[in-house]
């Protein structure tokens, strides 16, 4: 069974922090904006969701951010053209105005763009899915070799500890062995002590006369 982090990024959550990422820009908000709406809608941190595009997903969308900022550069001017030409129309016409002048200039724009920006990420997504099925297989292999060890050791150990045991056992017997060598040897040591001791005391015999005599 193969072991995924519980933190690892998904092709899906890669594409949602694309998607809202451009959107801000295209609309001139903070990638900052975008990276907190990011991270409420798949439940991770706003700085996790920078780290993630500035470090991965970033490289993959170059074109299309230029792209998203040419947008916003449109709309922005749109926006002035607008408020110039109708200085008396109110702020909601306006705002209408510029969203149905950016809007088909957008269509337009990626009408244009989208064949090739879509095969570009298609390729690129290709690339990036190999990638990682090679890190997977790669650490699947690790993955093996490390139970692998861990078995191992497991039998190395149970067999270690059986060896322990035994000495445990031998080393018990033998000192036990040992105290009774030494208690024996204590009694022999004090009998030879006391036989000598009654080998050094004088005998006498009484002869016909009733006189003790010493025997030798």
């Amino acid at each position: 069974m193969t072991a995924v982090r519980q933190d690892a990024w998904s092709p899906d959550d890669d594409l949602i922090l694309a998607e809202v990422t451009l959107r801000h820009i295209r609309e001139g908000s903070t990638q900052l904006a975008a990276f907190e709406e990011v991270g409420e809608r798949i439940g991770r941190t706003s700085a996790a969701c920078g780290f993630r595009w500035n470090s991965c997903v970033r490289k993959r969308y170059e074109e299309a951010i230029q792209i998203a900022k040419q947008q916003r550069q449109k709309r922005n001017y749109l926006k002035k053209q607008a408020i110039v030409a109708t200085p008396h129309v109110s702020s909601i016409a306006v705002y209408e105005t510029e969203e149905r002048a950016f809007s088909a200039n957008a269509v337009s724009t990626e009408d244009a763009l989208s064949v090739d920006s879509i095969i570009r990420f298609l390729r690129q997504f290709k690339t990036t899915y190999q990638d990682v099925s090679r890190q997977i297989k790669s650490f699947e292999k690790e993955l093996r070799d490390k139970e692998d060890e861990i078995e191992r050791l497991r039998e190395e150990n149970e067999r270690l500890s059986k060896e322990v045991n035994n000495v445990q056992t031998d080393y018990r017997a033998v000192n036990d062995d040992y105290k009774t060598l030494i208690q024996i040897m204590d009694r022999a040591r004090r009998l030879a002590v006391l036989t000598h001791e009654e080998e050094a005391k004088p005998r006498f015999k009484m002869d016909a006369n009733g006189n003790l005599e010493r025997i030798e």
